[in-house]
C-alpha cells in the first residue's frame, strides 16, 4: 500500500474497531435488564455490567481518537477474549462458534494496533514521544516516524 494511504488506512481501521464497542456500549445502556439478565444466565455478576460498559465506551472512545492507543486496545483484547471465554463456548450452536471466532480476531485486530500504534493521524502521534504509541522525538526537534 502506497505510504499516503497508510494515515488513512489506520483511521478507517480504528473507527471500525472503535464502532463496535461504543454500539455495544451504547446497547447495554439501552436495553440495561437485558444485557444484566444475559450477563447473570451465564454466571457472571451483574455487578459487572458497570465496569463492561465503563471499558467498551472508554477504550472504544480512546481507539477512535488515537490517545493512549496502544493500552486501550491491550485492555479491549482482553476483554474480547474474556468475552469469548464466557459467552460463547457452546460450540455445537453454529451461532456461538461464529461469535467465538468473531471475539477473537477483533482481538487479533486489537493486538495490531498494541503493536503497530494508531498511525499519524491520532492524538498519540500528536502527543509524540509516549512509550505507548506516537512519534519519536531526538534532541534535536525533529520529528521522527515510529518505525
Amino acid at each position: 500500500m502506497p505510504s499516503p494511504l497508510m494515515p488513512a488506512a489506520a483511521l478507517v481501521g480504528r473507527a471500525l474497531l472503535a464502532a463496535i464497542f461504543l454500539h455495544e456500549a451504547v446497547s447495554k445502556l439501552t436495553a440495561y435488564s437485558a444485557a444484566l439478565a444475559y450477563m447473570r444466565a451465564f454466571g457472571v455478576p451483574g455487578e459487572l455490567l458497570p465496569f463492561a460498559i465503563a471499558v467498551e465506551l472508554g477504550c472504544g472512545a480512546l481507539i477512535a481518537f488515537g490517545y493512549h492507543t496502544r493500552a486501550a486496545a491491550f485492555v479491549l483484547a482482553l476483554f474480547c477474549v474474556a468475552a469469548a471465554i464466557l459467552f460463547h463456548t457452546k460450540f455445537g450452536d453454529r451461532n456461538q462458534l461464529l461469535h467465538f471466532e468473531k471475539d477473537l480476531a477483533i482481538a487479533g485486530g486489537l493486538l495490531v494496533l498494541v503493536a503497530h500504534g494508531a498511525g499519524a493521524w491520532a492524538l498519540d502521534a500528536v502527543r509524540g514521544g509516549s512509550r505507548m504509541g506516537g512519534n519519536l522525538q531526538p534532541p534535536g526537534g525533529a520529528i521522527l516516524p515510529r518505525p
